[in-house]
């Protein structure tokens, strides 16, 4: 029911102009000025039909009609045509309902002037139409206090159904906002349950990622340090060198996997070419920013590639938030060592934002570095205003042992500097 009001309460304004018409039609059918009246009438139809979707048109009519009337412009009431300013009163009551502050308490002195100028026309008289209320009603009050009865009267009932409309229209917004707030409540249910269960996927997938893929590192370096070993048997070499290989490949499934269970399924369509762009992105902005990259560039997984993209996106966009439009920016990938390393160094004082608690995107980093099967660190540099970020991710071929796990302390950067200590770590 409540949607189907919702859906055709814009019609209701016409519908009662059409019934208005119809039915004044159908009370004057036979009576002589039939025709004089049509005009005042339709107006007053048209006004109706209006009051829902152009209000202050409606409004202007039911106040130029009467006074139009009361200065002999239009035809004026007769004893049975009078109650043709029942449109005032449904006019502001429609008024009344809408949504409007403004045209809702103008619709007040609205139907106040309408009534004083229809008030006018039902009761003073002229020389060349002194058929007016008094005659009707046979009433021997005087002019003087008819019209300020009737206009009163006409002010009244017309005040009447303005709050009338106020209060109808107040409830209908009441239960409206009521409805839109359970389905805001139903909607934020629905998005807590799917946040929950976000979660539970991530850790889940943390825990697989943990456990297996640590699991598979092992077996990966036991393969490989037996494999050196059994040179004289050709037979388990290859064996272990198969076993080196097929664990290898389940390892990058399982990180593959875990990006894709944790949302990161659309960061596969970026890879290490679209890295330039965004250093040349921090140029057009003002920044100056540089790309390098060193040594022969290696085959990486695509999700290896996505966390790199990721990651110098992050940076950058962490130095045009907390260094400024002004600051200087180095990205470097350098390919000499045994796998992708990653630095980006900033110098810049003027921040765009104020820091205003720990944020959550060198963290951020630090994950994807990790799913990535790497490592990454974030820190203050040597000199003023200084900021660096280093990070290190597998390529295809193999690694050692050593270069996959961080070092303590101090660890080198891929250009041969050395990156910011962990307890120098900033938080962006």
């Amino acid at each position: 029911m409540t949607t189907l009001l919702r859906r055709f309460r814009h019609l209701l304004a016409p519908a009662t102009g059409v019934v208005y018409l119809v039915l004044w039609i159908v009370a004057e059918a036979g009576r002589s000025g039939l025709a004089d009246h049509v005009v005042v009438v339709s107006a007053f139809a048209v006004a109706i039909g209006l009051a829902a979707w152009m209000p202050s048109t409606a409004l202007g009519l039911v106040v130029a009609v009467p006074l139009l009337q009361a200065a002999r412009l239009l035809h004026r009431p007769t004893s049975t045509t009078w109650p043709e300013y029942l449109a005032i009163v449904i006019v502001v009551g429609i008024v009344g309902a809408g949504r409007s502050d403004l045209l809702r308490w103008l619709a007040v002195p609205a139907l106040a002037v309408s009534s004083v100028g229809a008030a006018w026309a039902m009761v003073v008289p002229t020389v060349a139409d002194p058929d007016v209320w008094a005659n009707w009603v046979a009433s021997t009050a005087g002019t003087r206090t008819n019209l300020v009865l009737i206009a009163l009267s006409l002010a009244g009932a017309s005040g009447i159904g303005w709050a009338v409309g106020v209060a109808i229209g107040a409830t209908w917004r009441i239960g409206l906002a009521r409805v839109r707030v359970v389905e805001a409540e139903r909607e934020t249910q629905v998005t807590t349950v799917e946040l929950h269960a976000e979660q539970e996927r991530a850790r889940i997938a943390r825990d697989v990622h943990d456990s297996l893929a640590h699991s598979l590192a092992v077996v990966v370096s036991q393969a490989q340090g037996a494999a050196a070993i059994a040179v004289r048997d050709e037979h388990a070499a290859t064996a272990l060198r198969d076993i080196a290989e097929v664990s290898r490949s389940a390892l990058g499934d399982v990180r593959a996997l875990v990006e894709r269970i944790q949302g990161a399924g659309d960061d596969a369509r970026h890879d290490l070419s679209d890295v330039p762009p965004l250093v040349a992105d921090m140029r057009e902005l003002g920044m100056d920013a540089v790309f390098e990259q060193h040594g022969v560039p290696a085959e990486v997984l695509p999700g290896v590639a996505a966390a790199v993209h990721r990651i110098v996106q992050e940076s950058l966009t962490n130095v045009l938030k907390h260094q400024g439009r002004t600051a200087s920016a180095r990205v470097v990938l350098d390919w000499r060592g045994p796998g992708l390393g990653i630095v980006v160094t900033s110098r810049g004082a003027a921040p765009l934002v104020v820091l205003d608690g720990v944020g959550t995107g060198i963290v951020g980093m630090q994950e994807r570095a990790r799913l990535a099967g790497g490592w990454l660190r974030a820190g203050t540099g040597d000199e003023e205003h200084e900021f660096v970020v280093t990070g290190w991710v597998p390529a295809s071929r193999p690694a050692t042992a050593a270069a996959r796990t961080a070092p303590a302390g101090r660890e080198a950067a891929p250009d041969g500097r050395e990156a910011a200590p962990a307890g120098r770590e900033a938080a962006r």
